[in-house]
């Protein structure tokens, strides 16, 4: 994951841009119903999105996160 995330950004020279949830970057990721680190790797595909937050806004809020 940190290969998809403080890395692209680092490599792209933008770490202090993008790559992490901190004050003053946007805030793009997405809530999910498993941790990814304790699933089998073949139910990764099955792991339920439960929200999407583009630049800070919930696109898609399946949980009621946004409320």
């Amino acid at each position: 994951m940190r290969a998809y995330t403080s890395g692209s950004a680092y490599a792209s020279g933008e770490e202090r841009h993008k790559g992490t949830l901190s004050r003053g970057k946007p805030a793009d990721f997405v809530v999910l119903g498993d941790d990814l680190l304790a699933v089998a790797p073949e139910r990764i595909k099955d792991v339920a999105v439960l929200a999407t937050v583009v630049g800070g806004v919930f696109v898609f809020d399946e949980a009621g996160l946004s409320a």
